[in-house]
């Protein structure tokens, strides 16, 4: 948005209360000099403390809370918090108040949720094929080459099968860590189909109790579009062996999970810019182009944020030749 010409009207309002204080200084300078030719220290004593008290009374009741809402406002237009805008401490006037309380309405969040659902599907899917239509149709082939004996073929699409119906389901509830592993493994099942022994995962726990921490809840389809990503935009592009790697950790109060690729990395200006982007909650990726790369990210951490908070969502690590890591930050929650 471009920048309007002119002040803006509380920008008037400080300038106008600068020169009150300027003219209240001069009077008080006056005050000095007439009250010592003329022996009046009392007076200039307690004129002294009433406006210190006004201009303290003025600092914590006005300029301290005016500042604390430029803070919130300016973190929110940088893309630093989205839900925090409306928690200001003290809103400019009544107006003002009615205003964000009816923006908060406005943008209900799970009208964003119900959005981002549609595309993670979107992505998930590629195409306008009807995937109950789809699924049906591999459990036919399924049949078929169980049939005619081809175990690598009815194999490959009963692992289709399972991947689409979990896909397909039930886009915006919580799973357990377990359930998303577990449509991982799937994944990678296809794609080894397709890469062959050039691919490779591994899952990882850093703690002494897996069985624990695969019971967590997760948004469903927040780990497959990452490793999606790290193929095709990471291992795919490299030559040699690809290699993916899940690491799982456990605090007392998140679960923060990094999946690594050995790819070829991204450029920094290009993490940096990603990582401003992932810094807030927002719908704008879904009008990009998703043969940039980082569509999935985006779309994961954007429902992260919409479900847990602003303090929760991705962040990327990436050297160019080295590879990337992805991680992922939630609440720990059993």
């Amino acid at each position: 948005m471009k920048d309007r010409k002119g002040l803006y009207l509380l920008d008037r309002i400080f300038i106008a209360v600068m020169i009150v204080l300027l003219m209240l200084l001069i009077t008080y300078l006056y005050l000095i000099v007439a009250s010592i030719s003329k022996g009046a220290y009392l007076f200039l004593i307690i004129y002294t403390m009433v406006l210190t008290g006004i201009i303290y009374f003025s600092y914590e009741w006005i300029y301290a809370p005016y500042k604390e809402n430029n803070k919130v406002l300016r973190l929110f237009y940088e893309g630093y918090i989205f839900k925090g805008v409306f928690d200001l401490r003290v809103h400019y006037n009544h107006e003002t108040a009615l205003a964000f309380q009816k923006f908060k309405e406005i943008i209900d969040t799970k009208e964003l949720i119900e959005g981002s659902k549609k595309h993670a599907e979107y992505l998930a899917l590629q195409n306008q094929i009807n995937p109950h239509f789809l699924y049906n149709t591999l459990e036919g082939i399924r049949s078929e080459a169980l049939i005619e004996g081809v175990d690598s073929i009815a194999n490959m699409t009963e692992t289709l099968a399972t991947f689409f119906r979990y896909t397909i389901s039930n886009v915006d509830k919580l799973v357990s860590l377990e359930d998303e592993i577990a449509n991982v493994k799937d994944y990678y099942k296809i794609q080894k189909f397709r890469f062959g022994e050039r691919l490779e995962f591994s899952i990882e726990f850093l703690d002494d109790n897996p069985k624990e921490i695969l019971q967590a809840r997760i948004p469903k389809l927040t780990l497959q579009p990452v490793i999606e990503n790290a193929i095709f935009h990471g291992v795919e592009r490299k030559l040699g062996k690809g290699i993916l790697t899940l690491k799982v950790l456990a605090t007392s109060k998140r679960l923060i999970i990094t999946i690594s690729d050995n790819g070829v990395g991204i450029e920094e200006n290009r993490v940096r810019r990603l990582n401003k982007k992932l810094r807030g909650a927002s719908l704008e990726y879904m009008k990009e182009d998703k043969n940039k790369g980082g569509i999935a990210l985006l779309n994961v951490n954007n429902r992260i944020k919409l479900i847990f908070g602003d303090e929760y969502g991705i962040y990327v690590y990436s050297k160019v030749g080295a590879g990337t890591d992805v991680e992922i930050t939630i609440p720990f929650i059993i």
